[in-house]
């Protein structure tokens, strides 16, 4: 059963439009009326990487009349294996420049707002509360709950999206949908209560995921939308769509309202943290472990060049340390310092004292290290925790190491 349509319809379609739109057009349940309602639209997307690209393409393509983009990030190299709305010649430029180029050069017609901001509790609302829909193709968790949230308290109905590895889900959250459509109020904290703890899920920058299937996910994102704006068909809402690629497979779960207590979904209820990680009943215990290093009570760290020289003098005999790398096995295979002994977070994670495997004991002396420095953060403080004293992270990890020792090794 089609919800009521989002938009009121726009102004009538143009000779131009009328023939750049006319396979829209000639769909019974879409046609003029609908077209016109997508010209009216304004939709937020998050994100203009793996999801955001697709999304934001065929957004454009669609004749959504605004389509407003969040990114703080600029182009890297990495992207470009999933990312397609950027090219080789966008590296080094912020992606909503980027994004806002491409779009418009597919559809000149739509106003493209760009957003070169990192959503937080400051500006989420503000920006947000401009648009008639949200698409949210992020791809870490304060960013992704911050938005739900404020979609939640606003009632604008948001399209979500997540992939990793192989696998993907894809559904529709509404907390104030219409109440004689027979679809039920949801959000994201009905499917997932609360984050999972810092660093017990790897991102796509760690696990990895395959290119092609960001373009399945964001087209569905998309088309989502369309159906949304223009009142059609029947929405993801109250179901979560599970794609697994490997098998080549759609499933299909339900979603209902949590019977448990609702937790509290005004902004001022909520809270939220500088780093934009919500507070409220379902997310107080994660916040309970804070950061991966608390501000205050950072432990030592050391830089690439000094632990190069360090390593040196460990050759020598003149120095004695452990370097423990905490990535998982497929990174490094792109990438490694040499002399690391391994054992990935998530294995520290389920066990703090997992580093005796490899034979690092209590009383050694430790440099951990991962990509970019998070992850290591994490570890140096459950190493600490677990009775290792002198633990030092690697500022910027691995990274940081290419760029201070040897820029001949690859970085992902």
């Amino acid at each position: 059963m089609p919800l009521p349509p989002l938009c009121e319809p726009g102004p009538p379609l143009s000779r131009e439009q009328v023939l750049r739109y006319s396979r829209h057009l000639l769909l019974e349940q879409l046609g003029e009326v609908g077209q016109r309602r997508l010209r009216a639209a304004r939709v937020l997307v998050m994100g203009a990487g793996g999801l955001g690209s697709p999304v934001l393409l065929y957004l454009a393509a669609a004749g959504v009349g605004q389509v407003g983009v969040v990114d703080d990030d600029v182009v890297e190299a990495t992207n470009l294996q999933r990312q397609v709305l950027h090219s080789t010649e966008d590296v080094g430029r912020p992606k909503v420049d980027s994004a806002r180029e491409h779009v418009r050069a597919l559809n000149p017609d739509v106003d493209v707002v760009t957003h070169h901001v990192r959503l937080d509790a400051t500006n989420a609302r503000e920006v947000i509360g401009r648009y008639d829909l949200v698409l949210d193709g992020t791809d870490n968790f304060p960013t992704r709950y911050l938005v739900a949230d404020v979609c939640a308290d606003l009632g604008i109905p948001l399209v979500w999206g997540s992939i990793l590895r192989f696998d993907a889900q894809v559904s529709v959250f509404w907390s104030r949908p219409p109440a004689d459509a027979g679809y039920p109020a949801v959000t994201l904290r009905d499917l997932f209560p609360s984050p999972p703890p810092p660093g017990a899920t790897p991102s796509c920058g760690q696990a990895g995921v395959l290119g092609a299937m960001c373009g399945q996910v964001g087209s569905l994102m998309a088309a989502e939308a369309v159906k949304l704006v223009a009142g059609v068909g029947e929405p993801l809402l109250g179901r979560v769509a599970v794609l697994d690629v490997l098998a080549a497979r759609w499933s299909e779960l339900p979603l209902r309202p949590r019977r448990d207590p609702v937790p509290p979904r005004t902004l001022d209820e909520l809270g939220y943290d500088p780093l934009g990680v919500p507070v409220s009943v379902n997310a107080a215990a994660v916040l309970a472990a804070g950061p991966a290093q608390a501000p205050g009570d950072a432990g030592p760290t050391i830089t690439a060049a000094a632990l190069a020289e360090r390593l040196a003098a460990r050759e020598r005999g003149q120095d004695d340390f452990v370097l423990l790398d905490v990535r998982e096995a497929t990174e490094r295979a792109i990438v490694s310092i040499p002399g690391a002994l391994t054992v990935p977070l998530e294995r520290l994670i389920a066990d703090p004292l997992a580093a005796r495997e490899v034979g690092v004991e209590p009383g050694d002396v430790v440099v951990v290290h991962c990509l970019s420095g998070g992850r290591s953060a994490m570890a140096q403080r459950i190493l600490r925790d677990a009775g290792y004293g002198d633990v030092t992270n690697l500022e910027g990890g691995v990274r940081a190491w290419v760029a201070q020792v040897d820029p001949s090794l690859p970085v992902y």
